[in-house]
């Protein structure tokens, strides 16, 4: 088998990992997410610290032990300035996040997990990565 077919593999994998893990610690419950939101249910704030210890793990210790990937040929950089497209965008996604209890992740684990009311929500998540990369584009002509 090839490397890179290996590659799409552990990728499946993680993802079905990562949907059992939302589903498993009620991430794909809208009323979860608010309950947590509001104060009322701080369970979800243990499924966020160890998903921030992870890759905390993961993404600085990891290439710093191993010369490169198991699935490919080096570690890739991911630049990131703090700007304000880059503020205005998590101030957007909080918001969004904030009133409906969805984001993209946890709606397609729902999605997967029965949900069908998750359509919605990723029908706006769609449409509102639609209209960005509409906006971008006239911003970088």
């Amino acid at each position: 088998m090839s490397r890179a077919f290996l590659g799409h593999i552990a990728t499946l994998v993680s993802g079905l990992i990562f949907g059992f893990g939302l589903a498993w610690s009620t991430m794909i419950r809208p009323e979860s997410i608010l309950a947590f939101l509001r104060f009322q249910d701080l369970g979800l704030l243990l499924v966020l610290g160890s998903a921030v210890g992870l890759n905390l793990l993961v993404f600085q210790l990891l290439p710093r032990l191993t010369r490169h990937p198991a699935f490919a040929s080096a570690y890739q950089q991911r630049p990131f300035t703090l700007d304000r497209p880059a503020l205005a965008g998590g101030v957007l996604f909080g918001l969004g996040w904030g009133i409906c209890g969805i984001c993209p992740g946890p709606a397609l684990a729902g999605l997967g997990a029965g949900n069908g009311d998750m359509l919605i929500a990723l029908a706006a998540i769609f449409a509102g990565a639609g209209l960005h990369g509409l906006w971008a584009g006239r911003q970088g002509q």
